[in-house]
């Protein structure tokens, strides 16, 4: 899974999978969601990502389901900028 931030255009591209998109649909005008050809999502790409989602504090968290253990890591930076791969 890869998380890119591009501050120029203000987008947000996570993306799940690597496969080969045969459809990219619109969940409203700034969202778009790639699937491959099994239905199977993709990616999803997050226009005004500022504007839409809290960006500043960025984080995710691995779950172990088999003993509870989790591990968190955070990728927020003192300047406020998410520390996300930024193209």
């Amino acid at each position: 899974m890869k998380v890119k931030y591009f501050q120029d255009t203000d987008t947000l591209y996570i993306e799940f999978k690597t496969g080969s998109v045969v459809e990219t649909k619109d969940l409203d005008e700034n969202t778009q969601l790639d699937v491959d050809g099994q239905g199977k999502i993709c990616a999803l790409t997050i226009e005004h990502a500022r504007d839409r989602a809290d960006l500043q504090h960025f984080s995710f968290e691995q779950r172990s389901e088999a003993n509870g253990n989790s591990s968190r890591s955070g990728a927020s930076t003192e300047s406020g900028r998410p520390s996300i791969s930024q193209d």
